[in-house]
C-alpha cells in the first residue's frame, strides 16, 4: 500500500535533523513524501564567517539563501516535493522566545492558538491539505522538540489543520529519554566541541510509539544535514550547531501518535496499521 505522507516543520534543516532518515525511507519504499516549511529560517545563525553577512542583523538575506541549502538537502533524502506554507516568504523565523524579532509583523509565533495569525495558518495548510489528501502527517510533539516558538506554532497550526481536515493519522516526532541517554553517553566529541549537557539536547520523551530504523540511511541523513552548512556541521560521530555541541544520531527516529488510527504494538513503520 503507497501512502501519502506530508512533513510539517518551521525551519530549514529541522527536516534534516529531527526525521530525514524516516522521510528517505519512506520515499525508497515508494511513498508520495511532501515536506511543507513554515519559514525561510531568517533568524538563524551563521556558522563561519564567509558568508555570516546574509545574517538577519546585517544583509537579512540569509532566508533565501536557506532555501536552496533545503532543496539540496530533500535532493540527498530524494524527496522532490515542496510547499511553503501560505507561499515563499509569507511567514518569517520568530527566532527565540524573548528576542525583538518575535515582534515582527509576519513572525511564525503569531500563528499559535490564539495569536493573530493563526486562523490564516490554519488555513493555509487546510489548502495544502486539501490538495495532497495525506494519509499521515509529521511534525513535532507540543513542546515543539525544544521550545522554539516557531516549533510550537507548526505544532498548532499542523494539529488543528489536520483534525478539521480529517487526516487519518498525525505523528509526532520525539527523543526518547534513555535513548539519547545512551546515545550522548557514546558520543565522541571532538577537540573543539563541547559535550552535551542535560537541557542541550531539547525536550525528551518517556514513551514513544514508533522507532523507525535508519542506520542503514545514514550517509543520507549526514548529506542532507551537510546542505545546511550554514546551520549544522557534521562530525564524525553526530553533528553540532552553532553552538558547537555535538549532539548524536541514533540509528533510530522516533514517533508517537498525537491522533488518528492506532499504532500496533512494536510499530517499526510510520504507516504500520493504518
Amino acid at each position: 500500500m503507497s501512502w501519502t505522507i506530508l512533513a510539517v516543520h518551521a525551519h530549514p534543516d529541522d527536516e534534516s535533523i529531527t526525521m530525514g532518515g524516516t522521510l528517505a525511507r519512506a520515499v525508497a519504499a515508494g511513498h508520495r513524501v511532501v515536506l511543507l516549511t513554515c519559514t525561510l529560517g531568517e533568524e538563524g545563525e551563521v556558522i563561519g564567517d564567509e558568508l555570516a553577512g546574509l545574517a538577519a542583523d546585517q544583509a537579512d538575506q540569509l532566508g533565501g539563501y536557506r532555501l536552496t541549502e533545503l532543496r539540496t538537502a530533500c535532493e540527498a533524502l530524494g524527496v522532490t516535493e515542496r510547499r511553503q506554507l501560505g507561499g515563499v516568504g509569507r511567514y518569517r523565523d520568530s527566532g527565540m522566545a524573548g528576542t525583538a524579532s518575535t515582534a515582527h509583523p509576519r513572525a511564525f509565533v503569531r500563528a499559535r492558538v490564539g495569536g493573530p495569525d493563526h486562523e490564516q495558518a490554519v488555513d493555509d495548510l487546510l489548502a495544502v491539505l486539501a490538495d495532497l489528501a495525506p494519509d499521515i502527517v509529521l511534525t513535532y510533539a507540543a513542546d515543539g522538540g525544544y521550545g522554539h516558538p516557531d516549533h510550537l506554532a507548526a505544532h498548532e497550526v499542523a494539529v488543528a489543520a489536520a483534525a478539521r481536515a480529517g487526516v487519518p493519522r498525525v505523528l509526532a516526532v520525539v527523543k526518547p529519554r534513555a535513548v539519547y541517554a545512551e546515545a550522548t553517553a557514546a558520543l565522541q566529541v571532538p577537540d573543539g566541541y563541547l559535550p552535551p549537557v542535560d537541557g542541550d539536547l531539547g525536550c525528551f520523551a518517556d514513551r514513544y510509539d514508533i522507532a523507525v530504523d535508519v542506520g542503514d540511511l545514514d550517509e543520507l541523513r549526514r548529506r542532507a544535514l551537510a546542505a545546511h552548512a550554514t546551520q549544522v556541521e557534521v562530525l564524525a560521530d553526530g553533528f553540532a550547531l552553532s553552538n558547537r555541541i555535538a549532539q548524536p544520531l541514533p540509528p533510530r527516529e522516533y514517533f508517537t501518535l498525537i491522533h488518528g488510527a492506532a499504532v500496533p504494538a512494536g510499530a517499526t513503520d510510520i504507516g504500520a496499521g493504518l
